[in-house]
């Protein structure tokens, strides 16, 4: 038999905080945007002058700037100076931006009790963001003893008041049982508001539920929707999934080329089972035209990503079918396509 395609079963996928400076997505109060509102009319020199006489929002809107690079140099130092000044003043959008850069140490030296202490400022007074990131230090342990309790605790505030990312990360703690008793219909619940919000991790979770009947009742064709909604956002576990289900015929019709098309863009987000079976398609000519060059391509560079492929049956039968040459122009291209990954 001409290659062998490997399978991993379905796994949950999580998401944690740790989000971005610019706010993409965060919850304000009334309050929040009328302090930060307003400015971008405003010139570098009256911004200055405003946030030098304590305007709080010029404060905040100055640590952007400075921040993003926009009309200024960029400068994190400057950014932090700003925010601090903003986040004193207790304006939760400069307190959970400050949080974010003592915990990637940007502008200040890293310090995740710092980070810990910024959030935790926010995140008593309501903000969803600082609330999510909170609940991730706690589960992960960084900066403080690890305590799902207290993760589950700050994920669902921010759950509550919609955050998809705290729903996807507190049904999850209901999936595993982590600082919560182990309840798949909780689980659920969670995840489809996340789902419904179209977070791809969500909907991929939820796939793996209705798939397997847990908190629901099992139904393949509603595991399907919510897979393909995922893949098709770029979540490289239900990309697999999908490609694995095509190729096997497992609840879809057999279809390569549809799971050569999964596979190759879940390959391409570097997954390394993705990259191997992507491999033996180009090897075995399923879905896609026979390749000896691109088959041995892909299958060296899961093994750069870290798999073992010594001893799977398709590449040692791959080896012995290849020409030198080819074998030659297979680890060139692979070497080059980890380059142009990287840069």
């Amino acid at each position: 038999m001409k290659g062998v395609f490997i399978l991993v079963l379905f796994a949950l996928s999580a998401i944690f905080g740790f989000g971005d400076t610019k706010q993409n997505g965060a919850s304000s109060s009334t309050a929040d945007v009328a302090a930060t509102g307003g400015y971008s009319e405003l010139s570098l020199e009256q911004l200055v002058e405003k946030a030098s006489a304590g305007d709080v929002g010029a404060q905040y809107m100055l640590g952007q700037k400075y921040n993003n690079g926009d009309g200024v140099p960029q400068n994190y130092e400057e950014a932090v100076k700003w925010w601090t000044m903003a986040a004193d003043q207790g304006l939760r959008p400069a307190q959970y931006n400050l949080g974010v850069k003592y915990q990637n140490g940007e502008g200040v030296p890293q310090d995740y009790r710092e980070a810990i202490k910024w959030w935790t400022k926010a995140a008593e007074h309501g903000y969803a963001p600082a609330q999510l990131n909170l609940g991730t230090m706690y589960d992960k342990g960084q900066g403080v003893p690890q305590n799902h309790k207290k993760a589950a605790k700050w994920y669902r505030m921010a759950a509550e008041q919609g955050h998809a990312s705290a729903q996807l990360n507190l049904g999850l703690m209901y999936d595993l049982g982590l600082g919560v008793g182990k309840n798949y219909k909780e689980a659920v619940a969670w995840y489809t508001k996340a789902a419904e919000q179209g977070l791809g991790q969500a909907q991929y979770n939820l796939s793996v539920k209705y798939a397997n009947g847990q908190g629901v009742p099992q139904d393949y064709q509603a595991a399907i929707k919510w897979c393909t909604m995922a893949a098709e956002q770029g979540d490289v576990m239900a990309q697999y999934q999908l490609g694995y289900m095509y190729c096997n015929g497992i609840h879809v019709p057999k279809d390569f080329k549809q799971a050569v098309k999964w596979w190759t863009m879940a390959a391409e987000q570097g997954d390394t089972t993705s990259q191997f079976n992507l491999g033996v398609a180009y090897y075995t000519g399923k879905g896609v035209a026979e390749d000896y060059v691109q088959a041995c391509k892909w299958i060296l560079l899961a093994e750069m990503n870290g798999l073992d492929i010594s001893d799977l049956e398709a590449w040692k039968q791959l080896k012995q079918h290849v020409t030198d040459t080819q074998m030659a122009t297979a680890q060139k291209l692979a070497a080059e396509y980890a380059v142009q990954k990287k840069s």
